[in-house]
């Protein structure tokens, strides 16, 4: 199944305040500690900031005037100027029962998604239902020069959706490829701001993971607006999460903020739907072994098991494509057994010399250093064979920058000559010879 930017199907907005999921108590105490800790007052903008339909947020609104928490302030705007809407205030007792809540929980704003609904969204935007093809692949990948082989076993992997272990040499694009992969996806889900579980609030957008998308359609002035998906989900790209050695088991857990008494989710919860990309594998603090038995339930069986500060444990959707890249061999990190829950094991080996004089000659034309025969016959003749001509694809892209630093350093028109090679080259690797 191919999905296209607008395939994904987009949460539907509530009707009612049944609809909303969420226990009459939590929205009447979210809306109470919104309007204490908000300037807000009028229901257009109090359903802004809660994220719900006008019509539901009139509907508590009114509920609270009967309880006697909010009154109503008649129809005078600032400076006893008309306005088009009512607007309210807290009475006494809806302060007192807002420091009440705030007590028990700093969160307000906009209403949270209840657990069991966002499981329900996660299904209709599946990483899993994303199919994609060699030339969206190969495209994503930009100027990266790759053999065609690479693609042919990329292409299925990312399309299942599951887990990827790339290894190989350093210096070979591993992480760029990770990046490529994530540009293929190229459509949008819908990222809740918080989730709700037994009471206990969850924030999962979060503006450093997740790149908003504008819904330039929707107008956010109309009075009545028809909400075109729910509002308490935010538009996105496909999310990426990108760790690396600084990685520790204690990051895939719930963080729990004491003072607001609020949870912000894990990094492989914000990274559903998208990409979870683990970095030079083998450099963390834990043993990788111990880091992949941590993914074993995720990966096999899509499903994720946290932990709330009273010790409970629930389930939430891992539904994420995850990215292992190393430096190591995969049999100096891992046993058979954690190597089968990797779905999919691919080698990044360097460039053969074709196409490493491929990607010398592209870095160049955009660096704008003219290729000069023999800088490129002393390369290839004189100072690879003494690596035993093994090629990276990082080595043209540092040749050349040390050359335009030695023209810029020498006053020189920027240009390449052998001289010039012989002196980027013994600052790309230290001799094994001791100091003196």
């Amino acid at each position: 199944m191919t999905m296209h930017p607008s395939a994904v199907m987009a949460p539907p907005a509530p009707k009612s305040i049944a609809e909303v999921g969420l226990s009459p108590v939590l929205m009447r105490d979210t809306l109470l500690k919104t309007l204490f800790r908000r300037n807000t007052n009028v229901v257009t903008e109090i359903a802004r900031t809660v994220c719900l339909p006008v019509p539901i947020v009139q509907e508590l609104i009114d509920m609270l005037r009967g309880q006697g928490m909010v009154e109503a302030m008649g129809t005078l705007g600032p400076g006893g100027t008309v306005s088009a809407e009512m607007p309210y205030q807290l009475t006494d007792s809806g302060k007192a029962r807002a420091l009440d809540a705030l007590a028990q929980s700093e969160y307000f704003g906009p209403m949270p998604v209840p657990l069991d609904v966002y499981r329900e969204q996660v299904a209709r935007q599946s990483i899993r239902n994303v199919q994609v093809t060699r030339t969206q692949l190969s495209a994503a990948m930009g100027d990266l020069v790759l053999p065609p082989d690479l693609i042919a076993k990329l292409g299925p992997a990312v399309s299942a959706g599951r887990s990827i272990l790339m290894y190989g040499p350093p210096g070979n694009g591993k992480s760029s490829i990770s990046n490529g992969i994530r540009e293929a996806l190229g459509d949008r889900i819908y990222v809740p701001r918080a989730i709700e579980y037994s009471g206990q609030i969850i924030t999962v957008y979060d503006p450093i993971v997740h790149a908003a998308i504008e819904d330039a359609d929707q107008p956010v002035s109309a009075l009545r607006r028809t909400d075109r998906f729910d509002r308490r989900y935010v538009m996105c790209r496909r999310p990426t999460v990108i760790t690396g050695g600084e990685l520790n088991l204690s990051m895939l857990d719930l963080v729990h903020n004491p003072t607001a008494r609020t949870y912000q989710a894990p990094l492989q919860l914000k990274a559903t739907g998208g990409v979870f990309i683990v970095d030079d594998l083998g450099r963390q603090q834990e043993p990788p072994q111990k880091l992949v038995n941590r993914w074993i339930v995720p990966l096999e069986e899509g499903r994720d098991i946290l932990a709330l500060q009273s010790g409970e444990k629930f389930e939430v959707p891992f539904d994420t494509l995850v990215i292992f890249s190393t430096n190591f061999h995969p049999n100096e990190i891992f046993d058979q057994a954690a190597l089968r829950r990797i779905f999919y094991k691919i080698k990044v080996d360097g460039p053969n010399q074709d196409d490493f004089l491929k990607i010398f000659a592209m870095v160049a034309r955009k660096k704008g250093l003219q290729l000069d025969e023999a800088s490129l016959v002393h390369l290839l003749k004189q100072k690879y064979p003494t690596i035993g001509n093994v090629y990276a694809n990082y080595q043209p892209v540092f040749l050349i920058d040390q050359m335009i630093s030695i023209c810029d350093f020498e006053g020189l028109p920027y240009r390449m000559s052998p001289d010039l090679i012989e002196r980027a080259w013994s600052n790309m690797f230290v001799a094994d010879d001791m100091m003196g």
